[in-house]
């Protein structure tokens, strides 16, 4: 619902609307003293209770409404900008907060991951792991820009990881053996890709790397046993974005097999872009000025002791 003009205040100050929008209170231009007010998730997944916390909030101190962002945090509609401070006390007596904003690490988007009949990897826990190491851990580290994270359990690429600043992927890299293929003249291999990099060529299973994604869904599909050993990883990319410029993110050369091995790499991302950004430039940006070649190399060097 709209909020009724006669009921509004002065203009609030620049000072304040910008003081307010580092916490996550965006103002209303429409209006002069209202703001929407983002709350958190850690990775689009709320209890029950603290819905309720925020819809019973969003009653109290807003418009009675509530809109999900592209980030998945949901925002409170139409918070008068004295009842701010009273709005936030609220939430955080269940353990929520504001945010979202600024020049950092931005709340990190997941998909359902392993809870999805596609999902190669728990992204839940990645995806958790990054957000208390990254987004909480990391409040105070200052970028050059906006750095923002999403956690994907599959190729189908739902939260679209490849258009983030860093991006994972879930992938099952197949290692098929081919002493027991027959060349059936129906392969159920070939059958069941999905994107057709798998077919039979001169009586033996062919699987074409460049077009295979790694999406795993042959796994066990072969009844004489030519797919059954697969290595569960992730894949990375770099440099994605979307908005006023768009660009695809560039996947790094090696697949992870270790949740600790991403968080690593992901951290080395976040400081390379730090140390070696300029600001108002996304990161996208800065591996375009440096060279995709150094940043991977900055980003997979071994570990110092």
């Amino acid at each position: 619902m709209d909020i009724e003009i006669k009921n509004l205040g002065e203009k609030i100050p620049d000072d304040e609307i910008k003081r307010v929008k580092a916490l996550g209170c965006l103002w209303d231009k429409r209006y002069n003293d209202v703001f929407n007010v983002r709350v958190i998730t850690k990775n689009g997944k709320l209890k029950s209770a603290e819905l309720r916390t925020i819809a019973d909030a969003a009653a109290r101190f807003g418009s009675g409404e509530i809109t999900m962002t592209s980030r998945l945090t949901l925002e409170i509609q139409g918070v008068r900008f004295d009842d701010i401070e009273p709005l936030r006390e609220y939430l955080a007596q269940q353990g929520l907060e504001t945010g979202g904003t600024g020049a950092k690490v931005r709340p990190v988007v997941s998909c359902k991951g392993t809870t999805c009949q596609y999902g190669l990897i728990d992204t839940f826990s990645l995806s958790s792991k990054i957000h208390d190491k990254f987004y909480k851990g990391y409040r105070e580290v200052a970028l050059p820009h906006k750095f923002k994270i999403a956690v994907g359990g599959c190729p189908n690429n739902c939260v679209k990881p490849n258009l983030n600043d860093v991006g994972i992927m879930g992938q099952r890299v197949p290692d098929f053996d081919l002493s027991k293929c027959r060349g059936c003249g129906k392969c159920r291999i070939e059958l069941t890709c999905p994107v057709k990099a798998s077919r039979v060529v001169d009586g033996k299973l062919f699987s074409d790397p460049e077009i295979c994604n790694h999406c795993g869904r042959c796994k066990n599909k072969c009844p004489f046993g030519v797919t059954t050993k697969y290595t569960d990883g992730y894949k990375v990319f770099l440099g994605g974005r979307w908005g006023k410029k768009f660009a695809f993110g560039k996947p790094l050369e090696k697949i992870f097999t270790d949740e600790n091995e991403v968080v690593d790499v992901v951290e080395r991302a976040i400081l390379l872009f730090r140390d070696e950004g300029i600001k108002g430039e996304r990161f996208a940006d800065t591996i375009a000025r440096l060279g995709f070649d150094y940043v991977q190399s900055k980003l997979l060097a071994p570990e110092v002791v």
